[in-house]
């Protein structure tokens, strides 16, 4: 590890992007960005894992041992523990969170079909059984 210098989460969440790619894997920071055109995978692969602890997505995967090997010439130091988020909240886009949901006739519309469809369709599966057996009678 070069130099052992310790970044909060939100430093690293800001190196999000192919020029300036960082990775938190098992609680270490690595500085990926020159090896973005030689991953395996791809840059997309990794940019994916940007802004969060990325050690399941790490571990799932099943890399080699030199693939291993390889990650410590890009780690430049630890993440504060005490800085990462116990869960991640997401960003919405523009207007689409749940505070700006549609409100009024239109969403109790939506609500009753949500409530009403399953309904109809138990419904049709108890009357269908019955027709079944009165028929086979």
């Amino acid at each position: 590890m070069a130099g052992g210098k310790v970044y909060s989460f939100e430093e690293v969440r800001k190196h999000n992007a192919r020029k300036d790619c960082w990775l938190i894997i098992a609680g270490k920071v690595y500085d990926v960005t020159a090896f973005m055109e030689e991953h395996p995978g791809g840059d997309e692969v990794l940019l994916a894992c940007t802004g969060k602890d990325a050690t399941a997505d790490f571990d799932d995967i099943g890399h080699t041992d030199s693939a291993k090997e390889l990650m410590r010439q890009y780690c430049i130091g630890e993440v504060d523990a005490a800085t990462v988020p116990a869960k991640l909240t997401y960003d919405y886009p523009g207007d689409a969170s749940p505070e700006n949901a549609p409100t009024g006739a239109g969403a109790w519309a939506t609500t009753l079909l949500r409530l009403a469809a399953p309904l109809l369709l138990l419904a049709l599966a108890l009357a269908m059984q019955s027709y079944g057996k009165a028929k086979a009678e």
